[in-house]
This record gives structure tokens, C-alpha cells and sequence, in this order.
């Protein structure tokens, strides 16, 4: 608020992000874009919506803005992230969950109704949460890349990466439980090498999981992990045979230990291997090996809801 030179009271209204997946919870967020909008508006804010148009930074001409608002799933959170941070950028972020899974929405606690998710962004807190990164060690990959949730290789990922979007559109998260039978066949070992902040070590590996989040296909994976910690929780799964393997991880998932599954936690992680193997992050594609993670503690400031 600013006073004229009449002493009447002026409204000086922050500029304010909409950046929304048009394909979102099967192309139903456009269609609530100037309800969102409306919100934003009655809040004070002064908020431009955008379509995610990927291959471009949605903070081009945007670098001014006090919020953003992201509406759609873990990989347009992804995306949006890795703009802002790429541009040294410090707004405040929203989270309209409307994808797939929504993992890093979930474990902010926000509500899967838009509207109800966009009233909890204006009546929210800022909180500094964490913020995954991947650095790139002798190769062609032209920047770091960031992440808010998990960064995958293995059956995982591939299971990810092949996941037909209209597949998801049609059945959500089932697609994921389809796409992971039809990558058994497969199945290969990961040979491995691991530099955490306490130790390193050689691990034969069929799938490996970093999270900063606590979920992933909204599996409650990583029962220890949290999202202001500055710590990764890191899963391995070691390599047997494909049948044995998948016990052992459905083992750990339902709170029995067994020593084909390494946990550990670490602020800091190299991988190495002689492999050309794919990984993913937040469901997008994560660069090749050998990389070092960094989990930047309290980099992103997040509005959170208030009774979370």
C-alpha cells in the first residue's frame, strides 16, 4: 500500500505466474485457468496464466514476478523449477496438483481440487523446502538439472519413460503397474560405483531411487524422507533374479528388511558406471553417468497450507 499526495490510500498489487500443462488431469486444468486467475485476483495479485510451451523457459519476461503459480504434475513442476533456478530466480511457488501421480504436491499437502488448492496458496505460509541437483561429470550436457521429488535409474525409470501420456490420461496411475510388467523382460544389472558423504563403495544394482520427496506413484517409498531435511534418502535395489528381486522390493515397501535393498541418507552422491544408462528425473529425462547430486537445503521457497 502506497499514499498519494492527497493521503488517499493506493493498492500497489503483486505480479503474479500461471504457468499450467494444457494435457494436465486430462486437459481439465485449462478449463479451470480463469477460475484460478480469479482467486489470485481477489487475493491482491495481479497474475498472468501461461501454457507450458516446453522447449522454452516459462519465465521469459516473467523474471519480475513476486509468485508462481505451477498447475500440472511432477514433470511440469520439473520443468518450471529448472526454468527458475537456470535464471538465478527467487519467487515464491505455488503447487496446483494435476497430473498423474502429483508425489511432490502430495507430500506438501495440497488439496487435488483446484480451486481449494489455489485458496490454500493465498492463505498459506512460505516454507523453505529442498531442492535436488545434478551435476554432470565429463560429458556433453550443457547445465545442471534440478528436481523437487526423486531422480530414478533402472526398471524405474525405464518404466517411466515408456508410459504412453495418453495411457496415463486414460487410466492414471495404472499405466505406471502395466508399463512395469512389460519392462521385466528388460531386467539388467547395474554395475555401479557410489561416493556418498560417508563412504564409497561398489554396488551391482538393478534400480536406484534418490529421493528429496517421500513418495513416487504416491508409493510411500521413502518412509524416512523429508522435503527440509538437506538429506537425500537413497534406495538400491541389488541384482538377483528378476522375480527375486521384485520381492525384495515389495518387501522393503511394506516394512520388512532385507539385505537386497541398501538404504542410506546423504547430502551428497556420485554415480558412476562404464554403462550408457537412462535416468529420470520428477518423470523427466535426468542426462547420463557419471553425475554428482546435491540436495541445496531450503533453496526453494514454497507456500505451503497452513493446517499441514
Amino acid at each position: 500500500m502506497l499514499s498519494d499526495s492527497d493521503g488517499r490510500r493506493e493498492c500497489i498489487m503483486k505480479k503474479a505466474l500461471l504457468v499450467y500443462n494444457k494435457n494436465a488431469g486430462r486437459g481439465a486444468v485449462e478449463s479451470h485457468v480463469s477460475q484460478i486467475v480469479s482467486i489470485f485476483d481477489d487475493a491482491g495479485y495481479d497474475m498472468l496464466p501461461k501454457a507450458l510451451c516446453f522447449g522454452e523457459n516459462p519465465m521469459d519476461g516473467s523474471e519480475d514476478v513476486d509468485l508462481v503459480v505451477i498447475a500440472g504434475g511432477d514433470g511440469t513442476i520439473n520443468y518450471v523449477v529448472n526454468g527458475i533456478m537456470h535464471k538465478s530466480l527467487k519467487p515464491l511457488i505455488g503447487i496446483i496438483p494435476a497430473g498423474t501421480a502429483n508425489d511432490f504436491a502430495g507430500a506438501l499437502g495440497m488439496s487435488k481440487n483446484y480451486a481449494k488448492a489455489a485458496r490454500q496458496i493465498v492463505e498459506g505460509e512460505s516454507e523453505e523446502i529442498d531442492c535436488g541437483k545434478v551435476e554432470y561429470i565429463n560429458r556433453n550436457e550443457d547445465r545442471d538439472r534440478y528436481f523437487v521429488n526423486i531422480f530414478s535409474f533402472g526398471i524405474f525409470t525405464t518404466t517411466s519413460q515408456h508410459t504412453p501420456e495418453e495411457l496415463k490420461h486414460r487410466i492414471g496411475r495404472s499405466a505406471y503397474i502395466l508399463a512395469a510388467f512389460k519392462e521385466l523382460n528388460n531386467l539388467h544389472g547395474i554395475p555401479l560405483t557410489v561416493t556418498t558423504d560417508d563412504e564409497a563403495f561398489y554396488y551391482p544394482t538393478l534400480m536406484g531411487l534418490v529421493f528429496n520427496g517421500e513418495t513416487a506413484g504416491r508409493m510411500p517409498i521413502a518412509r524416512k524422507s523429508s522435503l527440509r531435511d538437506g538429506v537425500f534418502d537413497c534406495l538400491l535395489l541389488r541384482k538377483r533374479k528378476p522375480f527375486l528381486s521384485m520381492c525384495d522390493m515389495l518387501l522393503y515397501m511394506v516394512g520388512i528388511e532385507t539385505k537386497a535393498v541398501k538404504y542410506f541418507q546423504t547430502s551428497e552422491l556420485t554415480l558412476v558406471t562404464p554403462l550408457d544408462e537412462k535416468t529420470d528425473v520428477d518423470g523427466q529425462n535426468g542426462g547420463t553417468f557419471p553425475m554428482k547430486l546435491s540436495c541445496m537445503k531450503g533453496a526453494l521457497k514454497i507456500i505451503c497450507p497452513k493446517d499441514v
